[in-house]
Parts: C-alpha cells; structure tokens; sequence
C-alpha cells in the first residue's frame, strides 16, 4: 500500500519528536509520497518561521522534498475532493479544506494517510489513516 504523509509527520520530523528515518526503514516495501497540499502546508510553515528557524525549517522541507515523490492535485483528486466534501456535509460534520484535498487525494491514488491526527480524517468513508 501507498502512503501520504501529512505536514504534521515531517513538523514532528523536524522537531525530533519522531526519527522519520527509522520510520521509513521500517517500511520498505511501501510507496512514501506528499500530497501536493502537504507541500504547500510545509512551505507555509517556512513562510511562517522567522529567523534562524526559519533557514533551519527551509532546509529540512527541501530535504524533504528532495527525498519523496509529490502526488499532483490532480482533475480526478478534484472530482474526489468534491465527493468527499459533499459526503461530509451530508453528515453534518466539517472538515478543514486542506485535509479534504489531502483525503481525496489518498482516495484517489488508493493510499493510506499517514498522521498523528488521525481524528481530523475520521468523517471520510473508506479511508486508511495511520499513525507513525
């Protein structure tokens, strides 16, 4: 199985809250990629940084980069996210819109979502959602 994994798992990274490292040797045999969401999640976490940190943030989202595949935004995501929000609303409940995109991207690819908030994607039907 192919797994997502969400911003807050390479901000954890970064931290040294999880040796992601490790993680990943632990699953060889599995395709580990972004979402294109979570790229812009992690560029704003750059934008956001000041300082210091933020070179030391830059460098570890490049890293980052340089080290997973980014699964694009795609018109079939598109058509995925626009399911999954109205399936959503149908139950009343809310989810944020870039946690929709990433869930209609892992929908749509067939991948798990890999996160340590694993709450936020409990309203979308159908999906694998992990923790570290």
């Amino acid at each position: 199985m192919a797994f997502l994994i969400d911003a807050d798992v390479i901000i954890q990274a970064e931290r040294k809250a999880l040796d992601l490292d490790a993680w990943l040797r632990s699953h060889p045999n599995e395709e580990i990629k972004l979402a294109a969401i979570t790229v812009a999640e992690l560029w704003r976490s750059v934008e956001r940084a000041a300082g210091v940190h933020r070179a030391r943030r830059q460098k570890f989202v490049l890293r980052a980069l340089s080290v997973f595949e980014v699964v694009p935004y795609t018109e079939k995501a598109a058509a995925e996210h626009a399911r999954l929000w109205a399936e959503v609303e149908a139950t009343g409940q809310r989810m944020n819109p870039h946690d929709l995109m990433l869930a209609a991207t892992a929908r749509e690819s067939g991948a798990a979502i890999v996160t340590f908030n694993t709450r936020r994607f409990a309203a979308v039907p159908g999906l694998t959602v992990l923790k570290p």
